[in-house]
This record gives C-alpha cells, sequence and structure tokens, in this order.
C-alpha cells in the first residue's frame, strides 16, 4: 500500500512537472513580413516604424508566449516595390501575416497579393479608406481619413474660426486625395467655402511649387489645407513663407515626422496636424515608451514609431488568442481586437476591420509637435 503510493505521488509529480514545463514552452511560433519604405522619399516613416516594432519585440520577448521571427523587406516608398516586397514574403519566405505599410499607394498595391493568398496584412498607417477594401484578410489598427478629415475641417471651422480654405493636394498620392474630398465634405456642412473651384495639385517629387503658391495667393484664402508628406510639405512651408503668404497650413499624418522641421525651418512655425500621437501626453503608458525609445534610438518617437510598436503588440496578442496559427484563425483574432490599449490609444477593430480610436491635433514648430487637444472617434 504504501509503495504504490509513493509511486502514485511520483507519478503524479512528473505530470505536474511535465505540465509547468509545457506550460514554459507553450510559446506560439510565427514568422511575421514588414513592408516599410527604408530607403526612398518617405524612408523615416518606415524607419521610425521599424524602430517602434523592435522595440514593442523585447516586451514580447520577455512575456514569452510569442516568438516572432521578422523579416522586414524594403519596398522604397514606391507601389510596384511593394507588391514585389508582399509577394516574395508569401511565397519564398512564408510567413504567417504581413504589417505594414506606410503610404496609403504602397499598401494598396500589396493588399490584392494577400488576399488572393488569404494571408493577413496589417497596415498600422495608412489611412485611406480604400485600403481595407481590398478583402476580407485586409485590417488596420490606425483611424482612417474619414475620421482624420474631419477632426481637421472642424478645427479649421470651429477651433481656428476660419471659413475659406484653399486645397493644395498631392495628386499621385490616395492619401492626400482621399483626406481632401473628405475635409472638403465636411468643412462645407459646416458652413466653409472654397477659395477656388480650381484643382491646385502637383505630384511626388516635385521642389517647385511657386507657380502654385501664386495661384493660391490670388484666391484669398484664410487658411491652406495639404494633406501631403513631409517631402513636398517641407519644401512648400518654405516657399510659401518667402513668398509672404501668412495663412496657416493644415495636413495630416503624413507631416509627422522629425524631417519637417529641418525641411522647413523657421516655416514651420504656426501650422497644425491631425496625428495618431504625442509624445507629450501625460499618460504613464505613453511616457514609458518615450523613455524606452529615447533610450534606445537618441530621440524621441515621431507617430509612426507609437504606430508600428502598437502594431505589432496587436498582432501578437492575437497569436495568443488564435485557436491556431492558420490563416483564417489568426485573422479572425485580429479582427476581434477590442479594447486593446497601446500607446496611440485603445484600439477596436470594427466590422469593416478599420479601428476605432482616438486622434490628436498638434501645431508644428521649430522645436519639434506640440499637443494641442484630443479628439474620440
Amino acid at each position: 500500500m504504501k509503495t504504490s503510493r509513493l509511486i502514485k505521488r511520483i507519478v503524479t509529480g512528473i505530470l505536474l512537472s511535465a505540465s509547468v514545463l509545457t506550460s514554459a514552452q507553450a510559446s506560439k511560433k510565427v514568422t511575421i513580413g514588414a513592408v516599410f519604405p527604408m530607403t526612398g522619399p518617405i524612408a523615416t516613416y518606415g524607419q521610425e516604424s521599424v524602430n517602434g516594432i523592435k522595440l514593442a519585440l523585447k516586451t514580447i520577448i520577455k512575456e514569452g508566449k510569442v516568438e516572432i521571427n521578422l523579416i522586414v523587406e524594403d519596398n522604397k516608398g514606391e507601389p510596384q516595390e511593394s507588391a514585389n516586397a508582399v509577394t516574395k514574403l508569401i511565397m519564398s519566405d512564408k510567413v504567417n501575416a504581413i504589417i505594414g505599410s506606410v503610404a496609403s499607394s504602397n499598401t494598396l498595391a500589396g493588399a490584392p497579393i494577400a488576399q488572393t493568398n488569404k494571408v493577413p496584412l496589417m497596415t498600422p498607417a495608412s489611412t485611406n479608406e480604400k485600403v481595407t477594401m481590398a478583402g476580407s484578410f485586409i485590417s488596420r489598427t490606425c483611424f482612417t481619413d474619414a475620421f482624420q478629415g474631419v477632426v481637421m475641417a472642424k478645427f479649421a471651422y470651429e477651433n481656428l474660426g476660419k471659413r475659406k480654405v484653399a486645397l493644395l493636394i498631392d495628386n499621385s498620392s490616395d492619401y492626400s486625395k482621399g483626406l481632401s474630398r473628405v475635409f472638403t465634405k465636411k468643412f462645407k456642412e459646416l458652413g466653409g467655402k472654397l477659395s477656388s473651384d480650381k484643382n491646385f495639385s502637383y505630384v511626388q517629387k516635385d521642389t517647385d511649387f511657386r507657380t502654385l503658391l501664386r495661384k493660391i495667393k490670388r484666391t484669398k484664402p484664410d487658411v491652406i489645407f495639404l494633406p501631403g508628406y513631409y517631402t513636398e510639405v517641407g519644401l512648400i512651408l518654405k516657399q510659401a513663407r518667402q513668398m509672404g503668404i501668412t495663412q496657416p497650413f493644415l495636413g495630416g499624418d503624413g507631416w509627422d515626422s522629425p524631417k519637417l522641421q529641418e525641411l522647413a525651418g523657421k516655416a514651420v512655425n504656426g501650422n497644425y496636424i491631425s496625428s495618431h500621437f504625442s509624445s507629450d501626453d501625460k499618460d504613464p503608458m505613453v511616457q514609458k515608451f518615450v523613455k524606452e525609445y529615447v533610450a534606445a534610438y537618441g530621440q524621441k518617437p515621431g507617430a509612426m514609431a507609437a504606430l508600428g510598436y502598437d502594431g505589432i503588440l496587436v498582432m501578437a496578442d492575437a497569436v495568443k488568442r488564435a485557436k491556431s496559427l492558420s490563416n483564417v484563425d489568426l485573422q479572425a483574432a485580429l479582427v476581434s481586437t477590442k479594447g486593446f490599449v497601446g500607446v496611440t490609444g485603445a484600439i477596436t477593430i470594427d466590422k469593416n476591420r478599420n479601428a476605432r480610436k482616438s486622434a490628436v491635433v498638434l501645431e508644428t514648430t521649430t522645436k519639434g509637435n506640440i499637443f494641442n487637444s484630443k479628439v474620440n472617434p
């Protein structure tokens, strides 16, 4: 009798030990592809995004429940390169999921490929409405232009008291055109009007905007809405101020890069943008992230760093919750994300696979972007 009890105790002990060991080793291993502009005209977006992702991976590793093999592909800020990168990640690297990209045009180029192959693709930063319309395997953890455009239209009309706006659009960008449409619709609904029926537009990589700016100046707007990327925006601001255009410019998250201050100089002062994140936010979680980012990279994080950080954490959380690592189960877990608290706010994925979350309005200055207000959906 004593012998049988002893054997039972030993067997039970072995089973318990095995159970603890299995639990400790039960991390899910996945390969995640990351498609970002690491070189090219919007390289700082990609570099910041990947910095944020790598910082988040340290937290994921410490937790020990998910092991992520990250494969970063440089799309150079080009749609065709984005399509090539997504194809490589799916066909050659056999990734479980893809995070990226930043510019909506780039994400739109890769999304149909991910959809056809039923590989989850989640963008942390592309705001154009069309992105998630590519199919059921495409999602995002950022707000859309529908929200961002409304935020800036209301800010222009209600906070700044402006009634007449000129639009200056990047005609080569789905992001810029989409944001402009939403802004215009809301601004007119509020009682505002356009300073001209003519379309003032440029394309990426243009460098001389003086002719356009002279035309805009003649229309005498109260404010100028410029939903572009920092590379052209910096030059536009500088040339506008040199020409005596004193009206404030408004923009979206495409402005949000430390490079803007370098390109625009003093001309950056006194303008406003909508964005996803402010390093001035006093939330303890935000300040912890800022401290860790500065320690790792020697500068404060911008919006893209914060979006990349939250994006990969949402993916890791989905991997933990997924029934299996099949594409279908992983996508189901991703789109069932509810109230995930990140440094860019609480993230809930809706039925259209878009994120419901807050936006911030920032004032641009030579010392960086200053927090103005937070707007909830």
